[in-house]
């Protein structure tokens, strides 16, 4: 009782007039604020987990824990016709740091519920472990329980001893089999941990199994982009954005996912970039665009043949423009033969024309692609196929 009637003795104003009173005491609570932002070193990092904007932060740690980050402002300055990097960084980086003792983060394998009854049953029924998990694989019966439960949650805490019993148990029933080519490994992001990575697609190639790429899950971009052009998707950085006079944002949500590159796109409209969003829903992108075209789900296909169609037309057959004609020829794969397939009574494209269709024996004959030689007019194989590069491997 005594603290609280000292604690009156604050509500006593020492002076007071018609302006201001003023009192005496009282700021114990503004400790709460210095020891909150108080840090015993300061380092220099990023956030590369699932991003590649590689955002530079200076992370103030105290007592071994990340207590806050902040932007570093000293990125070097560009050509003064081009806007600045900085500043990088986004809300999620800024707020990383709640996440990294975040009660909401996991620490632990799952399992989904039925599952790990399931498991944790015949697991002490079955000698080893492939036994089994060949009691619940070939039980159709067992194998729909805990298939159709997906989607619906119910995960339950597991250990890592568990799961990795059961992951090389059923990895092993499944090369015997079905054959270690219907095993395949996949990585989220390459980037994030190179050791994982490389590890876990070293495992599959030793055993047999094919080694896919986070890429192969998300579209066809990924492999058209450098079979066609021979680079790897958007190789431009995202400054070069300013660069270009005419944008198009399409499967891609700048503002939203590319944030610390997304004043290169708002900029670009400052000297006069049109900007077209193609967006089912009105995005953050089609807010910084000057035209929207909302195309129905699922008509994306549809409408880019449509523009294809057009370019070929227009471009190429009726009134061929030398710079795509040119370009076409030089970077990109469209001057190779390829051959048709008879379906219905009509042909359809099939696959490039190679060495090994003419008869040719030599090593990766099969991967020699044809071109027509303006001058001669005689089919030929240009250096620099992949092929080729295989030979120069094997010499």
């Amino acid at each position: 009782m005594g603290n609280i009637f000292k604690k009156l003795k604050y509500l006593s104003p020492l002076e007071r007039n018609e302006h201001q009173q003023i009192n005496k005491g009282g700021r114990e609570w503004e400790s709460m604020y210095r020891d909150r932002w108080s840090f015993d070193k300061c380092v220099r990092s990023t956030h590369g987990v699932n991003c590649t904007g590689s955002c530079s932060w200076n992370i103030y740690v105290k007592n071994g824990l990340v207590a806050w980050e902040n932007q570093v402002h000293d990125y070097p300055e560009t050509s003064p016709e081009m806007p600045d990097f900085e500043p990088r960084g986004c809300p999620r980086g800024a707020s990383f740091s709640w996440y990294l003792c975040s009660p909401h983060r996991i620490r632990y394998p799952y399992m989904r519920g039925e599952l790990a009854e399931l498991w944790r049953e015949v697991r002490k029924k079955y000698p080893t472990a492939l036994a089994a998990w060949q009691s619940i694989a070939n039980d159709p019966s067992k194998m729909k329980l805990y298939k159709q439960a997906r989607g619906m949650g119910g995960f339950v805490r597991s250990n890592w001893d568990e799961v990795s019993e059961l992951v090389a148990a059923s990895v092993l029933h499944t090369a015997q089999k079905y054959g270690p080519d219907r095993i395949f490994g996949f990585s989220v992001i390459p980037a994030k941990s190179m050791l994982s990575y490389a590890g876990g697609m070293r495992f599959i190639q030793l055993l047999g199994g094919a080694g896919l790429s986070f890429y192969d899950w998300y579209a066809d971009l990924p492999p058209a982009s450098p079979q066609v052009w021979g680079d790897q998707t958007d190789v431009p950085e995202s400054s070069d954005w300013f660069n270009a006079g005419y944008i198009i944002t399409w499967g891609s949500n700048v503002p939203q996912t590319r944030m610390p590159d997304a004043h290169f796109l708002t900029e670009a409209r400052y000297k006069g970039t049109k900007v077209v969003s193609i967006a089912p829903d009105y995005a953050e992108s089609t807010a910084v665009a000057d035209t929207w075209i909302s195309l129905k789900t699922g008509s994306d296909s549809a409408f880019a043949m449509a523009m294809g169609h057009v370019i070929l037309r227009e471009y190429y057959r009726d009134n061929p423009a030398e710079f795509f004609v040119d370009y076409a020829r030089k970077f990109t794969d469209f001057p190779f033969l390829v051959t048709l397939a008879e379906r219905d009574g009509k042909y359809y494209p099939s696959r490039f024309l190679n060495a090994k269709d003419f008869g040719r024996t030599d090593k990766h004959a099969e991967f020699k692609h044809f071109v027509i030689d303006e001058k001669t007019g005689k089919f030929v194989v240009p250096n620099g196929t992949m092929g080729d590069r295989w030979d120069r491997q094997d010499k």
